[in-house]
């Protein structure tokens, strides 16, 4: 297939041993959700729409779905607030914005897409970033609309044992057990341009200010039409300490890889370097598809150069 002509359209709900989808039903829960998104996707490219404009759309409504952790279905954090992150990147010039420890936002990464396109910035946190919610006329939402009852009962159980918790698995006390709770997506749209967003609730417990890797630029997410474009979910501060996302554009930049070799030598540097616990969607400039991970399993699923959509643990 020619670079321009053909979408490609890639989408996770967070990665570990997942669990807590030990039931058919549960399973069919989660791989509807990705399908139902990837399908929006769909019908956002094939009307026309960018890459930025898909990601966007796909990861609002992975925000809006409870069943994962962002947006509305955020974890709450030791104070028993919800505090979220998200990032969006454009690949064609390497516009940014993101958001950091912001709270009452029903969608984080439509905030993070004002950032990028309606300021003089790439990161906004906390109140200030409230205050430019206010400015850009985006609705608060009401505390109550993230305390779902699963959330509560984390928070508790977490609070019992005194430690934080990662998402929603059952058996929190082995790392290769938990899941680790980010919604992504990526895109190429059909005229070869590349896009990213990322977003968050965080950990459970979390301390008050913990900002994980999902906003930060290069290491949660990544877009460059040079090369491809990519979101991270996993234990945020391997991440971080990686800058995973930006190393496997590097990987493409440098060394010539596509997607499938820069994502496998990605995962092997997080695993060899800080034992790194998540994974990786990515899609290079090609449309080409791929996603690694060290955990036991990811939520993903994908939609290649036009072809069929695909989602699996």
């Amino acid at each position: 297939m020619n670079d321009t002509g053909g979408y490609s359209l890639m989408v996770h709900g967070g990665a570990g041993a997942l669990d807590n989808v030990k039931d058919e039903k549960t399973a069919l829960r989660y791989l509807e959700s990705v399908r139902r998104v990837l399908e929006h996707g769909r019908d956002v490219m094939e009307l026309g729409g960018s890459a930025l404009q898909a990601v966007e759309a796909c990861a609002s409504l992975l925000e809006d779905d409870p069943a994962f952790n962002a947006g509305c279905g955020s974890v709450l954090n030791e104070s028993g607030k919800v505090e979220m992150d998200a990032a969006i990147m454009d690949g064609r010039d390497l516009s940014a914005g993101s958001v950091a420890a912001v709270d009452n936002i029903a969608n984080p990464i439509q905030l993070a897409r004002f950032v990028m396109t309606e300021s003089e910035h790439v990161m906004l946190i906390s109140e200030g970033a409230m205050r430019f919610a206010d400015h850009c006329g985006m609705e608060r939402v009401p505390e109550d609309y993230f305390y779902t009852p699963d959330r509560v009962e984390q928070l508790r159980q977490a609070r019992l044992k005194r430690k934080i918790m990662l998402d929603h698995d059952d058996t929190e006390e082995d790392a290769e057990d938990q899941k680790y709770g980010t919604i992504g997506a990526i895109a190429r749209d059909t005229e070869g341009n590349l896009a990213a967003a990322t977003s968050t609730g965080g950990i459970v417990n979390k301390r008050m200010g913990r900002v994980g890797d999902s906003p930060i630029i290069g290491a949660g997410v990544y877009a460059d039409n040079e090369t491809c474009a990519v979101s991270a979910t996993g234990f945020g501060e391997d991440f971080m300490r990686c800058v995973l996302s930006k190393t496997i554009s590097d990987l493409m930049y440098m060394k010539g890889m596509d997607a499938k070799r820069a994502t496998e030598a990605g995962i092997e540097y997080l695993a060899r370097k800080v034992k790194g616990r998540g994974g990786v969607i990515v899609i290079d400039k090609h449309g080409n598809c791929s996603s690694g991970f060290t955990t036991k399993k990811m939520i993903h699923g994908w939609i290649e150069k036009n072809g069929e959509t695909f989602c699996r643990f």
